[in-house]
């Protein structure tokens, strides 16, 4: 894989300090440009912006999909993390006492889409993946 590009994604939050802190903190995000109604990170490569807004969706964390045995909540969002990086996080998380929706853990284990992963929730729902591959160029492979 080449020419890797980072993504923009921007997410709703109500409570900009406890979100601010856990994606500073917690996620080792470094933080970029802010205002006071939202706040630029440094999401491991990518930009990742938290806006507040006044009230976030009703049930929108309640929504899961079966993925090979495990309920993955819809929507969420993540970053592939090489397989040394994903390991320190998911110590480091562990270490924090971070609740998961799903453990760390393999999936897919011994087929083309073997992967590392982990779930977990900010502080205001929003769902996150961590994922990782030994061989990173099996990141699409069928």
């Amino acid at each position: 894989m080449s020419d890797i590009r980072p993504f923009h994604l921007a997410i709703p939050v109500v409570d900009l300090d406890k979100c601010r802190e856990f994606y500073r903190e917690t996620m080792s995000c470094t933080e970029g440009r802010s205002d006071s109604k939202w706040v630029d990170f440094d999401f491991y490569g990518h930009q990742l912006v938290i806006h507040q807004v006044p009230a976030l969706p009703a049930n929108a964390d309640q929504q899961r999909n079966p993925v090979d045995g495990k309920q993955v909540p819809v929507p969420h969002f993540g970053v592939v993390l090489s397989w040394e990086e994903w390991n320190k996080l998911a110590d480091r998380l562990k270490s924090l006492q971070i609740t998961f929706l799903i453990e760390p853990c393999i999936r897919f284990e011994g087929l083309p889409g073997e992967q590392a992963t982990m779930f977990f929730l900010d502080p205001e729902g929003n769902a996150l993946e961590f994922k990782a591959f030994k061989d990173i160029n099996r990141l699409f492979h069928k």
